[in-house]
């Protein structure tokens, strides 16, 4: 979403690169760029107008002048300063001493309230909690139907005792559902009110008839993130007329230009605590300013990516394949390559995995053109050898490597070319293991096998300069002779021997004395 963004500001801070003083003009345009790219990004003009000034007003300041290098330390301001209109600190959502704590949804038809309560209900379960999901969104077509499938895919239960469709009061259902959830022992309770396609008074007194009814710890605006100005505007009244404590971004990995997420956060004064973005009930997480902040200025999310890793990646998985790949690689098979394909299967998209590290804006055409599916056409074919051909792939002769084709659907080409990159990948794997470094690339100091490069002759050092004088070149080549006598007969550089421990008097012990050849002993 934030692209259009991320390349404006990247093309701003190249201009700055290798200055080592800035100057008012160069503080200027700096800051002019950086207008343009926020209004750009459809953020209000209001935010705009605050941030170019906080950021100048720094940017003039000690901090950058006094810097070994400004151009740092103004994307250090810029940095800052997005953290700060997107929130700040990352918010969390407050529970109730007493249960169950009560989460009211609130938000325009359309904006993704229902999908966004299986997202959180799955999202609570998984924080130890046991959510109650109430469907009060009585009016829309199939949306309590539509409610109940949510909650079953997500595991988590429902409450839905009217049909909707425009039959049932909303407000009793809400009402009841408290005293519903203390006798079924749930600790949270997850409203999902109605929406319309524009603002009117009749959505916004029911929203707040039943705010009065069930008096929520929290009460959470969805918004789409692909609205743009009209984010603004809506959240705006809804804050008016019903209030609000955060902000939920839905539809966060759309095209739009993701000037809502800078927005809302800076004219509400509520913060962005929740970011849905995906169709998947996994692709909801909670807010950070600071991360969000970070994938803008294309420094990566580091920090979220180790949270999914260790989250959803088997740690003892990984150890056992580590165990097979440090013999060499030779004990790793095909069995253990698809259990490792389908652990970063679980992690989410390998793009968005990839536009999670550091310095990948510069590849996002290439991380854009990854096909998920690869992994599934790779798995396919996998899952159509049997077990003695995954454990030795050498035994996959032209036969063989047809029927597996035919089995998983495709050429034989493509069965050929996985099992070369496999038998590649596993030896520079085990290659590194080892400790021997990468082919092809120098080694490690400290590492075995450290980079001796085969088939290249050592680097020979330069010549010593000779005198032009034919006399002269007549004395140093005789003393070089002499040195080389000098050397021959004493070469670990021991005193002359003098019967007092010189090297003529010098003895080996008798257990070296067996490594030494015949007639020296």
């Amino acid at each position: 979403m934030f692209d259009t963004l991320s390349d404006r500001l990247a093309a701003t801070f190249k201009n700055l690169r290798g200055k080592g003083r800035l100057s008012e003009a160069d503080i200027d345009a700096t800051a002019r760029e950086i207008r343009v790219a926020l209004l750009e990004a459809d953020v209000a003009l209001p935010v705009v107008r605050e941030f170019i000034a906080r950021v100048k007003e720094r940017a003039r300041g000690a901090e950058v002048s006094g810097a070994l290098n400004p151009a740092q330390q103004i994307v250090k301001i810029v940095n800052e300063e997005l953290v700060g209109i997107l929130g700040g600190e990352t918010r969390r959502l407050r529970f109730a001493k007493t249960g169950p704590t009560v989460i009211m949804l609130a938000g325009l038809q359309g904006a993704g309230k229902t999908t966004l309560a299986g997202k959180l209900g799955k999202w609570l379960k998984a924080q130890k909690h046991q959510p109650l999901l109430v469907a009060c969104d009585l009016q829309r077509p199939n949306a309590v139907n539509q409610l109940s499938v949510v909650a079953e895919r997500a595991g988590v239960a429902v409450y839905a005792p009217e049909p909707g469709n425009g039959v049932g009061d909303p407000v009793k259902v809400a009402r009841d559902s408290i005293e519903f959830a203390k006798t079924k022992q749930y600790d949270v309770v997850v409203v999902d009110t109605a929406g319309r396609l524009g603002i009117d008074a009749e959505m916004m007194q029911q929203a707040a008839d039943i705010r009065d009814a069930v008096k929520p710890d929290e009460i959470l605006f969805v918004v789409d993130a692909m609205i743009g100005q009209d984010a603004v505007v809506t959240a705006q009244a809804f804050l008016d007329g019903v209030g609000f404590d955060g902000v939920v971004l839905s539809k966060l990995d759309g095209d739009a230009r993701g000037g809502a997420a800078l927005s809302v956060a800076s004219v509400t004064g509520r913060q962005v605590m929740f970011a849905s973005s995906g169709e998947k009930l996994e692709d909801f997480d909670a807010f950070h300013p600071d991360r969000m902040a970070s994938r803008i200025l294309g420094m990566g999310d580091m920090l979220s990516l180790i949270e999914i890793a260790e989250a959803k990646y088997d740690q003892d998985l990984a150890l056992k394949a580590a165990e097979k790949l440090h013999g060499g690689g030779n004990n790793f098979t095909l069995e253990d390559f698809l259990q490792q394909m389908e652990q970063v299967k679980k992690l989410g998209s390998i793009s968005k995995l990839l536009g999670m590290l550091p310095g990948m804006g510069a590849m996002k055409d290439q991380i854009d053109n990854i096909d998920d599916r690869d992994l599934d056409r790779v798995a396919a074919i996998i899952k159509s050898m049997t077990p003695a051909e995954r454990a030795d792939v050498k035994i996959l002769n032209g036969s063989r490597r047809a029927r597996i084709a035919k089995g998983a659907g495709t050429e034989v080409n493509a069965v050929n070319n996985l099992i070369e990159r496999f038998v590649e990948a596993r030896k520079m794997m085990g290659q590194m293991a080892k400790g021997g470094g990468m082919p092809g690339m120098p080694g490690i100091p400290g590492m075995g096998g450290a980079g001796k490069k085969k088939g290249k002759a050592p680097k020979q050092a330069k010549g010593k300069r000779q005198s032009g004088n034919p006399m002269k070149r007549k004395q140093e080549a005789a003393a070089e002779a002499a040195r080389r006598e000098e050397r021959a007969a004493n070469p670990f550089g021991l005193p002359a021997g003098n019967g007092a421990g010189g090297a003529a008097d010098f003895e080996l012990p008798d257990e070296f004395k067996n490594f030494l050849p015949p007639g020296q002993k």
